[in-house]
């Protein structure tokens, strides 16, 4: 998969908006390149967390993931409880003792926010297409379910 492969996907759920900084519009020059998902039907960026992330550079402190190489990549989904376990075999809290997002196509903890529940694919392809497609489906449906509950 490549990074518009995941763009062109999440943008295909219904009432998505990606946020995609760049020089100029008075974001941080460091999120400039990346990419934030958020469910806002009114296409407008909320001030909520996003569902999912595309990161492409390294940030500070988080430097595992090796993204200053060529055309390297980081999906970063947030997943709920169950489904952190489910991929993982442990809970978000003992993210530490999970898989590290340091090798390619791998499904792992986020290196700074896996206790919160966050996985993280570096260079997605075949191996873990599947699953990616499956973790931002869910992830959608959460922010969605959690919009649609706030505007009730």
């Amino acid at each position: 998969m490549t990074l518009d492969d995941i763009v062109n996907l999440v943008g295909s759920f219904d009432g998505t908006v990606a946020q995609r900084p760049r020089e100029g519009d008075d974001t941080p020059e460091l999120a400039w390149g990346d990419v934030f998902f958020y469910y806002s039907p009114d296409g407008t960026i909320p001030t909520t967390q996003p569902f999912a992330t595309v990161v492409t550079k390294n940030y500070p402190g988080d430097e595992l993931s090796q993204l200053h190489r060529p055309d390297a990549f980081r999906v970063n989904v947030v997943a709920a409880k169950q489904e952190f376990e489910k991929f993982l075999g442990v809970v978000p809290r003992d993210a530490a003792h999970a898989p590290q997002a340091d090798t390619d196509d791998v499904i792992a903890a986020h290196p700074q926010y896996g206790t919160a529940g966050w996985l993280s694919v570096v260079n997605p392809s075949s191996r873990t297409e599947t699953q990616i497609r499956a973790l931002l489906e869910s992830a959608y449906d959460v922010a969605k379910s959690r919009y649609e509950r706030r505007q009730s």
